[in-house]
This record gives C-alpha cells, sequence and structure tokens, in this order.
C-alpha cells in the first residue's frame, strides 16, 4: 500500500520525489515504493461562479440581487481540468491507503488540497506535511514529523469560511454596482479599504499647508549649536520676530557649557525579513512592486531553493530552526558576504532573542537562505537583489551589535538654550554588511556632528550666528512599498477598538494576496502611478462614494478576522460566521439599490469603439495609458502608450513609448521626443565594446573550461580592450 502526496506545484513535488525515490514518466504524478507524488497547480477547484447555481445568472441584473446560494459549492477550473482529474484517480486507487497533504504550509494551502478531496469524494486518512522549505533536509524531516490531518480541519473550515464570505460579498456588491450605474465597477473587503487609504493620503497631502519656521544656530569653533525650546524641546520657532529677538540676544555674548551627556549605545539588526518588509525595501531600493518582488522571492524558494518560505508575516524563526544556522551560512560564504559568514562562523553562531521567539512565529519563520548553496552566475540580476537583500539582512541579526558613544551637549546662551549632539562610532557591528553607512538617525533639525571634548562651566565664543528659514513638509504620497505595509499595519486609518484588532490579526488582506490586490486595482483603473507614487483616479474616488460604507474602512476586516481566527482556533462554528455574512450581504445590496448616487465617466474621449460604435475612455493602467471601451460588455481595449525604463538624454527621467510599428516614437514629460529607430542607433553606438554582467560571466565560464583542457588562454588578454 503506497500513500498519494499532493503538492501544491510541480516544482515542488519533483523536489519531494527526488528525496522520496519516486520515479517514472506518468503525466502528472511520479511513483515510487511507498508513495505517489502528483500535484496541484495552485487551485484546481474554485466555487462555482453564481451561473453555475442557475443560468439566469449569466445576465447580470439587479433585480436577482443577492446571489445566496443554499450550499457552497465547488467545480473544477477549466484550464487545469486534466490534472484534477489524474489527482482524482490516484485518490480511488486501491493500492492508495491515505492522504498526505503537501501543499503550502498556511490557510490558503489547506484549502487548496481539502477542495480537491471533498469534490473527489475522498473518505481515506488524512495526514499533514508543515515545512517552510523545500530543501532535502527539511523535506525528509518533514515526512518524519507528518501531522494527523483531523488537527488541521479548523484550519480548513477558516479558509472555506473566507472565500465563501468574500464570494458572498464581493460578487454580490461588485455586479450590484456594475449593473446600477451600467459601469464596470467592483469592490470588496480587502481592495475598497485599500482604495480609501490611498485616497485619504491624498487628501492629507492636499489639505496640508506648509508653514514657516526658523531655527537659530551660532558656532563655537568647528562645532554648531542650534536653540532649542526648554519646555517642549522644540528647535522650531514660527514667529519671525522670535527668532530675530533671540538672534539678536545672543549676538556678541558668550555661550557656557551647561550640561555633557555621554552614553554609550548597542544597536542591533531589527529582526529578519517577513515578506512585506522585504516588498518595502524592494520597492524602496529597486522599485520593484509588490507583486515582482513576490514572485522573485518564489523563484528563489521554489526554482532555486535558497530561500525559505516567503509568504510569511513573521521576522523571527523558532528554536528547532536556531541549529541550522551554521549550515546556512556556510551556503552563502560566496563574494562580498565570504567575510562575514567565516568570521561569523570563526567566533560562533549565538541565536538572540531578537530573531529567534518561538512565539513571535505564527504559520512560518521568517525569510532566511537555506542550507543551498548556489552559484550567483544561475541567478538572475533582479534575483539576485533580492537574495542579496535577505542575506544581507540575515548575517546582521548574527554580527556584533553597532556601537556607539551618543553625546549631547547642553548649552546656556543669553538665557537660551541651545545643543549640539555627535555620534563616535566604536564598532561598525552589524552595520558593516551594508557598507557602514551611518545615516542621521535624527529627525528634529539637529545634525550629528564630530565634537571636541566638551566639560562642564566651559566658557564658549559665539561666531557665526544666524536664523535658517524651513518651511514643514507634507506627508508622502504612497508608493508600492509604503502601501503595502500600510495594509499590513493600517491601525491610522481603523477607528478605535479595530484598530488594535488589526494590529493582532495581521492588517488588511494576508501576506500572500497584498501584492494582487494592489495589481487588482491597478487593473480597475482605481489607482495610477506618476513617477513612483499612486493616486487615486477619478473612477476610484467615484467608487468610494458609491460603495456601502462599511465595504470602505478596514474595521470591516478587523471584524472577519477576528472571527475567523476563532475559527482556525475551533472556538467559533463555521456557518454561524456564514450566517452572519448572507444577513450583511442582504444588507449592503438594499443599500445599493436605493442609492441616488450617479456615476459619470469623466474620460470619455471622442474615439469610437471599432467593435460597438460606443465612445472609448482614455486610462492610465500601471504599464501606460489606453483606450478601454465604456460598455462593459464589449471589452474592447488598444494601448496608446507604455511606460519604459528608458531614460531621457536630456532631463534622464523615464520615457514613455506611444504608436505602432515604424511609427513608435519615445517621448518624455520634458519635451524631448525621438523615434524608435534613432533610439535604438543611440544605444547601439553607447554600447559598443560593452559587455553586460551576464556577457561576462559566460565568457569567463568559457575560459575556465578551455583552461581544465589544457588551453594555454589568458583572461587579461582575452579581456583587453572592453569597457565595463
Amino acid at each position: 500500500m503506497k500513500s498519494l502526496v499532493i503538492a501544491e506545484k510541480p516544482s515542488v513535488a519533483r523536489d519531494m520525489a527526488k528525496v522520496l525515490k519516486c520515479g517514472g514518466n506518468s503525466k502528472g504524478y511520479m511513483e515510487g515504493s511507498a508513495y505517489i507524488i502528483t500535484w496541484a497547480m495552485g487551485h484546481l477547484v474554485s466555487l462555482k461562479d453564481p451561473e453555475g447555481y442557475d443560468k439566469k445568472y449569466k445576465t447580470w441584473d439587479l433585480n436577482h440581487l443577492p446571489i445566496i446560494p443554499k450550499k457552497a459549492e465547488l467545480t473544477v477550473m477549466p484550464k487545469t481540468a486534466y490534472q484534477y482529474k489524474t489527482i482524482k484517480d490516484l485518490i480511488h486507487r486501491k493500492d492508495v491507503k491515505d492522504i498526505i497533504i503537501a501543499t503550502d504550509a498556511g490557510r490558503e494551502g489547506e484549502l487548496v488540497a481539502r477542495w480537491i478531496l471533498e469534490l473527489a469524494g475522498s473518505k481515506k486518512p488524512v495526514r499533514r506535511l508543515w515545512i517552510s522549505s523545500v530543501t532535502d533536509r527539511a523535506i525528509l524531516d518533514g515526512f518524519k514529523n507528518l501531522k494527523d490531518g483531523k488537527a488541521y480541519i479548523p484550519l480548513y473550515h477558516s479558509a472555506v469560511a473566507r472565500a465563501m464570505s468574500d464570494w458572498l460579498v464581493g460578487i454580490n456588491a461588485t455586479r450590484a454596482l456594475t449593473t446600477k450605474h451600467n459601469a464596470q465597477l467592483s469592490c470588496g473587503r480587502v481592495q475598497t479599504p485599500t482604495l480609501a487609504m490611498v485616497a485619504k493620503k491624498e487628501d492629507e497631502v492636499r489639505a496640508f499647508r506648509p508653514k514657516d519656521f526658523y531655527t537659530v544656530k551660532f558656532s563655537s569653533g568647528s562645532t554648531e549649536f542650534i536653540w532649542q525650546d526648554k519646555k517642549s524641546g522644540t528647535h522650531r520657532i514660527f514667529d519671525k520676530d522670535e527668532a530675530d529677538k533671540i538672534l539678536a540676544d545672543i549676538k556678541g555674548s558668550n555661550a557656557k557649557i551647561k550640561e555633557v551627556q555621554k552614553k554609550r549605545v548597542k544597536e542591533t539588526e531589527r529582526g529578519l525579513y517577513d515578506l512585506t518588509l522585504l516588498q518595502r525595501d524592494a520597492n524602496r531600493l529597486y522599485n520593484f512592486s509588490p507583486k515582482q518582488t513576490l514572485d522573485i522571492a518564489q523563484s528563489l524558494y521554489e526554482r532555486h531553493k535558497v530561500l525559505t518560505y516567503p509568504r510569511t508575516d513573521s521576522m523571527y524563526i523558532s528554536t528547532d530552526i536556531a541549529p541550522t544556522l551554521s549550515d546556512r551560512l556556510k551556503a552563502v560564504r560566496f563574494g562580498v558576504f565570504k567575510k562575514f559568514a567565516v568570521d561569523i562562523l570563526a567566533k560562533g553562531v549565538k541565536p538572540a532573542a531578537t530573531f529567534v521567539d518561538n512565539s513571535k512565529v505564527s504559520d512560518h519563520h521568517a525569510i532566511i537562505p537555506t542550507e543551498e548553496a548556489v552559484e550567483p552566475s544561475a541567478l538572475t540580476d533582479n534575483e539576485m537583489k533580492i537574495y542579496s537583500m535577505v542575506i544581507k539582512r540575515f548575517l546582521a541579526c548574527l554580527m556584533p551589535p553597532f556601537e556607539y558613544d551618543a553625546i549631547n551637549i547642553s548649552a546656556e546662551c543669553a538665557s537660551h538654550k541651545f545643543i549640539a549632539k555627535g555620534k563616535t562610532v566604536i564598532n561598525a557591528g552589524f552595520k558593516e554588511v551594508y557598507g557602514l553607512k551611518i545615516e542621521n538617525d535624527n529627525v528634529d533639525d539637529v545634525k550629528e556632528q564630530l565634537l571636541p571634548e566638551f566639560k562642564v562651566g566651559q566658557e564658549l565664543s559665539v561666531s557665526r550666528q544666524s536664523s535658517v528659514k524651513g518651511q514643514t513638509s507634507p506627508p508622502p504620497y504612497f508608493t508600492e512599498g509604503t502601501l503595502v505595509y500600510a495594509m499590513e499595519n493600517p491601525k491610522a486609518y481603523a477607528s478605535g477598538e479595530y484598530a488594535k484588532t488589526l494590529g493582532e490579526t495581521g492588517g488588511l488582506g494576508t501576506v500572500a494576496t497584498r501584492a494582487d490586490i494592489i495589481e487588482k486595482l491597478f487593473a480597475s483603473f482605481y489607482i495610477e502611478k506618476r513617477g513612483n507614487h499612486i493616486f487615486t483616479t477619478s473612477k476610484g474616488r467615484q467608487v468610494l462614494k458609491l460603495a456601502p460604507k462599511d465595504l470602505c474602512s478596514p474595521d470591516l476586516t478587523a471584524i472577519w478576522e477576528q472571527k475567523l481566527t476563532n475559527i482556525a482556533k475551533g472556538k467559533l462554528k463555521k456557518d454561524d460566521f456564514l450566517t452572519g455574512i448572507e444577513e450583511y450581504t442582504r444588507k449592503i445590496i438594499i443599500e445599493i439599490k436605493g442609492s441616488e448616487a450617479i456615476f459619470k465617466h469623466d474620460n470619455i474621449t471622442g474615439k469610437k469603439c471599432p467593435d460597438c460604435d460606443k465612445l472609448l475612455l482614455e486610462v492610465a493602467g500601471k504599464k501606460g495609458k489606453m483606450l478601454v471601451c465604456q460598455d462593459r460588455d464589449c471589452g474592447y481595449r488598444k494601448s496608446l502608450s507604455i511606460n519604459t525604463n528608458a531614460r531621457c538624454p536630456e532631463c534622464h527621467k523615464r520615457m514613455e513609448l506611444r504608436g505602432e510599428g515604424d511609427g513608435r516614437q519615445f517621448s518624455c514629460v520634458c519635451g524631448f521626443r525621438e523615434k524608435m529607430s534613432a533610439f535604438e542607433r543611440r544605444k547601439e553606438a553607447e554600447n559598443a565594446g560593452k559587455l553586460n554582467k551576464r556577457d561576462v560571466d559566460k565568457y569567463l565560464k568559457k575560459i575556465n573550461a578551455e583552461e581544465k583542457e589544457g588551453a594555454n588562454s589568458k583572461i587579461a588578454d582575452a579581456l583587453k580592450g572592453f569597457k565595463f
């Protein structure tokens, strides 16, 4: 008798097959003496669409709403029906004694497998593989410690409740808005509050009115002192007359040192990477979208096996992972990381509470390197960027603290208080892995400087007094990186009691879905990018006025997630939760039907749709501008321009590519225009005699191969004349 293992993806199944010694060329599975390994492709089974319950729902009609099935029904997804049939046949094989769920360890992974088993009518015992990486060791250890599948039934019920509630609210609200206003409108409990957050941020920036302020300073020798209010501690003076008076008071006066504070400070890295922090930093450093970062991290996990499971919301590892840290360090002994890894290994790996804490690990521990070594040239440039970020953070957590002396000097001049701050580095510690970039951490207008020795009571001569004018700055607009972080931490957008709940339950969406939610908002033309910043469109603003108010607030998610967590813990019944969702669905449909609000297209062009003859709309998508038909049933789309990474030779901003065929032309906001043919000629001339990194790596491999064969070639001579 054999066990049937269901993995989530083919690549993971192949890794398991190698470890469990399963081979064969059977279509859709691999088989060994003890195991049969097959795979899903993400979801093979989903909830039926409304028309699956009744053909009348093929026509979107306001009078058909709300759609509330008596019982949720499942259906096979058409594109992957062949793989579902394979798994179903394997489930019912007489020599299969039990099922091992080996899909991703989490709520959605549980749903992927359980829906397959439910639709296939499986009655066989279930065991659960729960691992965070797909290295050989992790797979072997996981199969030695399989769990009873019954322990994960509450998690499955939580996943079903989440899926069904989103189906009920999302489908009904979307159909209601779309049919009510005859426009392609959608809303949901995660995407609509996220849109509302972007709108609120815009409102904050637009409502901001800059204020002039002044800072009064004087110098004594090479040290600069800045005025500080004795009560509030602020350095900003919003009354020019007051600033001028202070300046007049200190002119010609001497200052006296009143206090010298010197404190030894030790800073450690603030935990390992979870997915949200990785997405935020990758957006800040490389302008990667959250979706792009997740896809790259997933490739490093599945294909290259050098990262642990990326869809995690934890910045900590558990104590059982700590013994493997040495092997993980050995795997990253290459390039610029070799020195740090070797030093840590030589001194002994010392796990610390700053990143090892069982109580702070949820379904998955933080993203860290695996024990698998990789040839750097096997990774793409973008993969190497993400891998390097994770390695640096990993090394930083294992390195000594950044140690420095924080020096605060307080002086008195003409009865006014002035201060100076300094930082003397004692040990670069973990900062060294980041290039020892010691930044001024202060945000109170006081710059840190190299200070000489001062003593209390010391008299100072005052020179170069000045009153410097400044202006308050508005809060920054969202970028994709800061938006995904705000989704995880939406406390500022929730009310009262719900802010705490959102903090405890992980915010809006999950680490696995937030990137897709942002992409959906772009695809629906609710938000658009201007440079790196995100703005709502007119359509997005109108949706927020048309959608039920509850759906525009993160409070609803706080309520739901708290209940879903209780379902996963066995404290609440799934059906009781869904009864409440059905009542809420009826309520919002009544609200939308009774609304007198009107939706208006304000981006109509004079061009007609070639398919239905209606006027086209011009919209700004994430990748560029396009024309779309205003009739939701038509679906016509045509690209107008594409946002590119090509830089303008005059102002160096990114250019748009417009037109078709030979008429394609780059254009810049500064007014620069260049035909594609001219652009290609210019780039060809600029790149003449240059090799990119991939070309160099390829050439070096060739040279090394020749040298192994005894060829008498010299790399220096071979690369002579090339510019890098």
